[in-house]
């Protein structure tokens, strides 16, 4: 599968930050009007009403409560990061949180936490879900229930004009980035490592695990890494934002399972079937479009809030 050109535009890597913070734009400002889009604050979910079939199927203690917390690491434009303003989580992912909780008639509190505390704090009762482009593995799966919301892919971003020659199929011997307690840490890059170099008497790639992308884009940029193998279109994204810095290589990587990622909720969690029932209720509503295409990521829709 070919990269799509439409992701495009927005924050990675530090320099990257620091330009968009530079290019000013007014909170609220609606980037079809020509306003930066790191610059929009607007809810999306403004104006949406509760969806009473997932109302009914909501727990009294939320109720109650009338609140749900979501853990988040905002440091992965474009689906998961901070406006311009450093307070207000923007990207799909907080569009989806904050349309969840509408549909449930709560409000909904963020925590911004590394992504690898995320499914401890989710077990231990800190934060009620997730929606951080996480997919439901079969490890996951042991202490998570999960709701499917959206289908991606990854790639491998390399140095502009890839000097290195670098390729999907021979990335051995190269220090290639990977984001701490992500699958491409934990099973994808140790997988392709093993198929397509140490089977075959290769040295193995040696995998840089960085705390979050912005990181590892930075080192790239910087030469003290030879390549960042991370989610399609938050590299695309960064690759559109600051050309000639990176090259994105086609195809997609193949890591030989899907790529659905899903909110997660404590497992066997009284909250599931609620969050599946307002999750659906999201997916089918044209708010899910509007966000979607206004982060670039259209061709990444699903129609089934499948619980996994």
């Amino acid at each position: 599968m070919k990269t799509r050109n439409k992701v495009q535009t927005a924050a990675a890597g530090l320099a990257v930050l620091l330009a968009l913070s530079a290019c000013g734009g007014t909170a609220n400002s609606d980037p079809a009007a020509g306003g930066s889009k790191t610059s929009n604050t607007a809810d999306i979910s403004e104006g949406v009403q509760p969806d009473e079939a997932a109302v009914k199927l909501l727990p009294q203690s939320f109720k109650d409560k009338g609140e749900l917390t979501v853990a988040m690491d905002l440091h992965y434009p474009p689906t998961t990061f901070l406006a311009d303003d450093n307070v207000t989580p923007i990207g799909l992912n907080p569009d989806i949180a904050r349309l969840v909780a509408k549909k449930l008639g709560l409000k909904l509190k963020f925590e911004n936490t590394a992504f690898d505390t995320i499914i401890p704090g989710i077990d231990g009762g800190r934060y009620d879900f997730t929606a951080t482009t996480m997919s439901p593995t079969a490890e996951r799966l042991k202490v998570l229930d999960m709701v499917d919301y959206l289908n991606t892919g990854v790639s491998v971003a390399v140095a502009a004009g890839n000097p290195l020659k670098i390729s999907n199929d021979d990335m051995c011997g190269k220090n290639i980035a990977v984001t701490k307690g992500s699958n491409a840490q934990l099973k994808h890059l140790p997988n392709i490592s093993e198929w397509t170099c140490t089977s075959k008497g290769k040295p193995a790639i040696n995998g840089v695990t960085l705390p979050n992308v912005q990181e590892a884009l930075t080192q790239l940029a910087s030469k003290r890494i030879d390549g960042v193998f991370y989610d399609t279109p938050a590299l695309v994204w960064a690759d559109q934002q600051q050309p000639n810095t990176f090259t994105v290589l086609t195809p997609q990587v193949d890591t030989r399972s899907d790529h659905t990622v899903a909110i997660g909720l404590k497992k066997g969690s009284p909250l599931s079937p609620a969050l599946q029932a307002a999750t659906q209720s999201v997916l089918d509503s044209p708010e899910y479009k509007k966000s979607l295409d206004n982060w670039g990521l259209d061709g990444l829709a699903i129609t089934d809030a499948k619980l996994n």
